[in-house]
């Protein structure tokens, strides 16, 4: 609950195979004033705890095994239980191109590593506060 607003904190899915990037991104969406629901290290996973979970905000590191953070967005968005989340791609890929692949396959933002924590948090928050896609 958001002691300012009295609204429940947004719901954050945070999906990276490596763990040292989980914990940063879990620490963000905390400092974010969000609540973690699942953090999982692949696409699979990712997918099966934004189904169950029902997650606001979807954190996917682009290169995961099992299935790319690419795949798992597209995916969320074919599916009428996920596809209005929210979702933000992390990624080593930095180019104009990595960007535009990422926002094609539906991310509604892309966060480029290595990133600040800062830079996550502001990310999290803005994505947090425009709610679900219409």
């Amino acid at each position: 609950m958001d002691r300012e607003t009295g609204e429940a904190a947004a719901r954050v899915l945070v999906a990276d195979d490596e763990e040292d990037i989980r914990l940063l991104v879990t620490l963000a969406v905390r400092k974010a004033a969000c609540t973690v629901v699942a953090a999982v290290a692949d696409g699979p996973q990712a997918l099966a705890a934004a189904r169950a979970e029902r997650p606001d905000l979807v954190v996917l590191d682009v290169s995961m095994p099992g299935a790319t953070g690419l795949e798992v967005c597209a995916a969320l968005r074919e599916d009428p239980v996920t596809a209005g989340c929210r979702v933000l791609l992390l990624s080593a890929g930095a180019s104009p191109d990595d960007v535009a692949r990422g926002l094609a396959a539906g991310a509604d933002a892309y966060l480029p590593k290595p990133f600040t924590v800062a830079a996550l948090v502001g990310q999290v928050r803005s994505l947090a506060a425009a709610g679900s896609r219409a």
